[in-house]
């Protein structure tokens, strides 16, 4: 899942936008006694302000949908433990005409990570279990002493060291949860709690320990923890429960001409827990006044306080500076940040690139959050939703025009992830390739599996990749070299695939230098 590659996997930049912005740089002072501590804030925000911000967005998304083409939108806000708004924008899918409403069921990609958190927090018992080492058989780290000492907190703040979106390619592969956690042991280390890196499988891993412990299934202890005492009738940790909702949003990308096509169909129950919910805006509406209210709704107690309040807490910096000039904090399954009045701020981005993005942001403080679920490839409009809100409820107007920095901030994630070698233009000078014999056989490689070259009866070659293998014509580039077109949620465009000694080095495939097939 590119929940904004490193966050998704598109856009950490977009969610650290988000988690720090109203917040401002601070200078240094020189000062001959330590000053005073600061009072604790207090809320800030009057009904009519609120009022304002939520008059505002009706406007707000409609103009977002004209200017991005994004098909639909449902948004909800909750203030002082009431859902003041609920809104759906558009269609479902196009090309027909069923209509988004508050209970339209949507895929919330990375929205899910601050949702598993909770349901972990409400199989706590004590702040303190979230820093326990929770074995679960069949994962292990590329250090034993590393394995042994990772806590749920480590992997759900993404400091365990395993390295960005670990596992992703596994998963775009075909591979199953099993498989990808199994293999994780294969991925280089970064240090141990100093080291911040964004992981879907890592969380995963956590969330399924719990489960494990607990006796039970992820999706029942969701179930029985959170959604049914909550009263999220409409939400799972299930693919199938959302591909089988009569009223569920489907995926769409954009096509080159501007349209928005439903094309792809994206089964994240691999990483369930990481990226695997689907919900609607209703639901997740009594999920922030849950938030909001310390882990009660409606009066009754669902989560308890202490182990709640700990997945708020900054457990390890994200990004050193923000574009505000502060850092930027991850907690348990949150962005945290805090703005100058010592206010806490929580956020979450969620994106796939086969089809939906989602925002949510809340300040607890003044018990307001907003939620947006959108059915389309991010291109910054759940984001800047969330933004333009927060800031004419915060100061009477937007301070900035969110919607083309956020599309930007996407658009710059995607790019960055491209080869940089243009493989659909080869050199002038190009060698020709050797006879297709010289390239076809399998291949093993320890992370990967096995990949199978073919040749065809006018010698065009073919990789084959994952359990079920997936064929990607190759394309000769130079000499050696060939090139196809990647596909699935962590597509990067043309890769590169050059074979030499007996090997074959598939580009896409390589960042950690595990991408190196070995004929057998």
């Amino acid at each position: 899942m590119r929940t904004l590659r490193a966050l998704t996997t598109a856009g950490a930049a977009a969610a650290l936008l988000l988690a720090t912005a109203g917040t401002a740089g601070t200078a240094a002072i020189t000062a001959t006694a330590a000053p005073s501590p600061p009072p604790p804030p207090g809320p800030q925000l009057s009904d009519a302000a609120v009022d304002k911000a939520v008059a505002r967005l009706d406007d707000t998304v409609a103009a977002m949908m004209k200017t991005t083409g994004v098909p639909g939108v449902s948004v909800a806000v909750v203030h002082d433990d009431k859902v003041v708004y609920t809104q759906g924008f558009g269609v479902r899918k196009t090309g027909e005409t069923a209509k988004v409403d508050p209970d339209t069921v949507f895929q919330i990609a990375s929205l899910s990570k601050p949702v598993s958190s909770t349901i972990v927090a409400g199989a706590l018992t004590d702040p303190g279990e979230w820093d326990k080492h929770v074995p679960l058989p069949g994962f292990a780290l590329g250090d034993p002493w590393v394995t042994d000492h990772v806590s749920t907190a480590d992997l759900f703040s993404h400091r365990s060291g395993l390295p960005d979106h670990a596992g992703d390619l596994l998963e775009d592969l075909g591979y199953d949860q099993a498989y990808i956690l199994d293999h994780l042991r294969l991925e280089p280390l970064s240090p141990f709690r100093a080291s911040y890196a964004y992981t879907n499988f890592g969380l995963t891993a956590a969330a399924e320990a719990i489960a494990r412990a607990k006796g039970t299934s992820w999706q029942k202890l969701a179930e029985d923890t959170l959604f049914k005492p909550a009263g999220m009738t409409r939400t799972s940790t299930e693919f199938s429960a959302f591909a089988d909702a009569p009223d569920h949003a489907a995926t769409h990308v954009k096509n080159p001409d501007g349209t928005w096509s439903p094309r792809f169909v994206r089964d994240p129950d691999a990483q369930a827990p990481a990226g695997g919910v689907s919900s609607t805006a209703r639901d997740m509406a009594r999920w922030m006044r849950l938030q909001l209210a310390g882990g009660t709704l409606d009066g009754k107690r669902i989560i308890p306080e202490d182990t709640l309040a700990r997945t708020h807490l900054p457990e390890i910096v994200s990004q050193p500076s923000t574009p505000s000039g502060t850092p930027g904090f991850y907690g348990l399954g949150w962005n945290v940040s805090y703005d100058d009045s010592g206010r806490l701020r929580l956020s979450h981005s969620g994106a796939f690139e086969l089809g939906t993005n989602a925002n949510v942001t809340m300040l607890p403080l003044e018990k307001l959050g907003i939620v947006v679920l959108t059915n389309g490839a991010p291109v910054g409009l759940a984001d800047a939703v969330a933004l333009d809100f927060f800031d004419v409820a915060q100061h009477g107007k937007a301070t900035t025009d969110w919607l083309p920095l956020l599309a930007s901030v996407y658009a710059k994630e995607v790019d960055e992830a491209r080869s940089p070698t243009d493989y659909a233009h080869p050199p002038a000078s190009a060698k020709p390739a050797k006879d297709s014999a010289a390239y076809t056989g399998t291949y093993d490689n320890p992370y990967y599996g096995k990949a199978t070259v073919t040749a065809d009866d006018k010698g065009a070659l073919t990789l084959a990749l994952g359990p079920k293998p997936m064929l990607f014509p190759l394309t000769h580039y130079d000499g050696d070299t060939f090139s196809f077109e990647t596909t699935g949620e962590m597509a990067a465009g043309r890769t590169g695939v050059t074979f030499a000694d007996g090997t074959v080095r598939v580009e896409s495939l390589d960042a950690n230098h595990l991408g190196t097939f070995t004929q057998e």
